[in-house]
């Protein structure tokens, strides 16, 4: 201003009572309309602010004079008096009587262009992060924050937080009329504040609610976003990330080793490791392994543990437990520079009830659907997106692409696809609502996914989605274009369950259920598979893989060598769960650790050895990765031999690789000039034995090359005979 302002008259002005006390009562659904700088038609600037918090309020040294009654402050400027663009406020607080300098909110344009809403409002802004939630900024030379949130069909929000003692009234927001969007500049807020959304529903519900968009929130039980820091991390990776780009993922390999951050390992007060505690032991343990990814669990914030981060409130945000997304960051950094890539679990399917987070957002259904029978898992207590929505889709594609572009994840697991495809998942009748066509397909969901999956392939390619897709649903890892759902690989589900329930079986009843490994090979080249062994299948009394095994101790670790060889040979890709490398005997606790002591047990120890041999085996022999997906990688030498529940097979490479073959015993007995077919007239030599000493087995087995000679067996013109040792597998290759 230019010359200072005199003291009002002590006489109060006059009150526009309708606004000012829809601003009391927090009822006003556009707070720029009454506070803020106003000129007015005879050449005044009325200024006014609602500050309940203070006892006095200056504007460039003129006091302002508090409308009887209510909260709000206001001071009427001659005619022809110059303000700042942001005068600055002086104020007193009410309750210590200290002096405070700040900015008004309310004399700041609108930020959002446009643009970015009319692209949200299609659904195709997929950038959304970078205008929706809380964004530090500097406007017009005053620092603060930049708040915005979508909340359709609300009469008014706010932003609260400690800085404004959680009271609705003192900052609600800009509404950017039927986009649904509404915006704020809170001056003079940095980094680390804690706030939520304050929403008045259209029936009047009052809601307080944490961001959909925030990218930092602090550490469960609290529930509250957090304003982040700009990220100043700076990449060591570009030489992955180049490469990434032309990683042929069908024609090499891929061995995952699944891990939950929260119990790998823990301290001795049971605390949490943070990421680059993870990342000191973590990265080392998985490459000395040989796995080639490492596959999070979900780690989007999350409220409760005991979900293992499926049931998450904060899409945008990693999990506090572990560090600040800069941490984050700095682990999947330190995978990259260590030759391993980084997966991660994805939840778009379903989100949870919790009446602070994304449910009702508005007191309404915003995010899922209105009807139950579309909008809630009656089995899981959830709720369903409503992928009809743009806004909602955008929300969940721009995610996926988020955890991509800012933190350099290398593919995402996408979590219970089957319940997005079909209306009825898990429904009686009755309890479901047909699609426009009178089907049971949820149409919306498709889209939602040949979306996600178009545009995380076209903007990064090299980057992996894999689908948990238990049914029969077709082409689900084939391009959209072609009919597709558009992911990279899918779980093999059958494959799993078929060879579970094999291996758990006696020995002595295998020969009656030799189908379960055979029938694989139905369907093996329909999908882009991965051969999962998950934490779904160590938790809820099902037992862990060691204890699945039947007979004694020496026969359950056989079992377990012999299952893992069998996982290794047979096409797909691969993926364990932590703890299953060593045998672990007790189910997965994720409120603990692993069972590491049981490292110390040479038995314990032999199967550990075993999946780091596989893995380099695995990885050194194209003959067991370059076909995973192509038929030409396989072939039976014999699939009928059911009464001694024995499986022999070839995997080949391209014509420069040399051909594996493979002979599993899933019996007790030894197995003494046992002789098969092989592809080539060449002595052929043991690489892999399940049974070596090394491993915790009997060693029995070939130690010696294996002749072949010029007769003809199970239509191949040369064979051998081989020594097969009891629950083992053996894996040969040309000497």
């Amino acid at each position: 201003m230019n010359a200072p302002l005199p003291r009002p008259a002590t006489a109060p002005l006059p009150a526009i009572s309708a606004p000012i006390m829809r601003l009391q009562t927090g009822t006003h659904h556009d707070p720029f309309e009454v506070l803020g700088l106003h000129l007015q038609p005879d050449g005044t600037t009325i200024v006014r602010v609602f500050m309940p918090e203070a006892e006095a309020v200056e504007v460039a040294g003129a006091r302002m004079t508090r409308v009887a009654g209510t909260d709000c402050f206001e001071y009427a400027a001659p005619a022809g008096t110059i303000f700042d663009r942001h005068p600055l406020l002086r104020w007193q607080d009410k309750r210590g009587g200290a002096w405070h300098l700040g900015h008004s909110p309310y004399t700041f344009d609108a930020q959002l262009g446009e643009i970015d809403l009319h692209l949200f409002g299609e659904g195709r802004h997929f950038r959304i992060w970078q205008v929706l939630g809380a964004r530090l900024r500097v406007l017009d030379g005053v620092p603060g924050c930049l708040f915005a949130v979508w909340a359709p069909a609300a009469q008014r929000v706010s932003v609260v937080g400690d800085f404004n003692d959680w009271d609705g009234r003192r900052h609600p927001m800009r509404c950017r009329g039927a986009s649904g969007v509404w915006e704020l500049f809170v001056p003079e807020l940095t980094a680390g504040a804690a706030y939520k959304f304050e929403i008045l529903g259209n029936r009047g519900q009052l809601a307080k609610k944490t961001d959909p968009y925030a990218r930092q929130m602090f550490l469960r039980p609290e529930t509250t976003s957090r304003i982040p820091a700009d990220t100043c991390y700076d990449w060591g990776d570009a030489g992955w990330i180049a490469a990434r780009a032309h990683f042929d993922w069908q024609h090499r390999p891929v061995s995952i080793y699944e891990v939950h951050a929260g119990s790998w390992r823990r301290h001795e007060d049971g605390s949490f490791y943070s990421w680059t505690e993870l990342a000191a032991e973590l990265i080392p343990y998985v490459r000395d392994l040989g796995y080639t990814h490492i596959e999070l669990l979900p780690v989007a914030e999350h409220p409760l543990d005991a979900s293992w981060g499926y049931q998450i409130s904060g899409y945008y945000a990693p999990t506090a437990r572990f560090g600040t997304p800069d941490d984050f960051r700095a682990f999947v950094d330190a995978c990259h520079q260590a030759g391993i890539g980084v997966l991660l679990d994805w939840v778009p399917a379903h989100f949870p009830k919790d009446d602070w987070a994304l449910a009702r957002f508005t007191g309404e259904a915003v995010y899922e659907h209105e009807d139950p029978r579309r909008g809630e898992h009656q089995d899981w207590g959830t709720l369903i997106f409503n992928f009809g929505r743009n806004e909602v889709r955008n929300f969940l594609v721009a995610n996926a692409l988020y955890w991509i572009e800012e933190f350099h994840i290398d593919g995402l697991r996408v979590d219970a696809v089957a319940s997005m495809l079909y209306l009825d998942y898990s429904r009686r009748e009755g309890e479901w609502l047909p699609n426009q066509y009178g089907g049971r397909e949820n149409i919306e969901a498709i889209h939602f996914l040949r979306e996600m999956n178009t545009e995380v392939h076209a903007r990064f390619p090299g980057v992996l989605t894999v689908a948990e897709e238990s049914t029969a649903w077709p082409a689900v890892s084939r391009p959209v274009e072609l009919g597709g759902l558009g992911f990279s690989m899918k779980w093999n589900m059958g494959w799993m369950n078929d060879s579970l329930s094999y291996i758990e079986k006696d020995p002595v009843y295998r020969k009656y259920q030799h189908n379960q490994l055979t029938f694989s090979q139905m369907y093996a080249w329909t999908e882009n598979f991965v051969l999962p062994l998950s934490h779904d299948e160590v938790v809820h009394m099902k037992k862990s893989l060691l204890d699945k095994m039947p007979g004694d101790v020496w026969q359950r670790f056989a079992n377990l060598r012999a299952f893992f060889a069998w996982q290794y040979a047979h096409p797909g890709k691969k993926l364990l769960f932590m703890g299953g490398e060593f045998g672990q005997w007790n189910e997965w606790r994720e409120a603990g650790q692993l069972d590491w002591t049981l490292t110390g047990f040479p038995v314990h120890d032999g199967i550990r050895a075993l999946v780091r041999d596989l893995n380099r085996l695995y990885a050194g022999e194209p003959a067991l990765y370059a076909f995973d997906h192509d038929p030409r990688g396989f072939g039976w030498i014999d699939c009928h031999d059911a009464d001694q529940s024995v499986l022999s097979f070839v995997r080949y490479g391209p014509p420069e690789a040399s051909p594996i073959i493979v002979l599993l015993n899933f019996t007790p007995i030894p197995r003494r000039g046992y002789r098969i077919g092989v592809p080539a007239g060449t002595a052929w030599c043991e690489v892999l034995n399940t049974d070596s000493v090394y491993y915790g087995g009997s060693n029995l087995g070939n130690g010696k090359p294996l002749p072949a000679e010029a007769r003809p067996w199970m239509g191949f013109d040369h064979s051998v005979e081989v020594t097969l040792p009891p629950l083992g597998a053996i894996f040969l290759k040309p000497c």
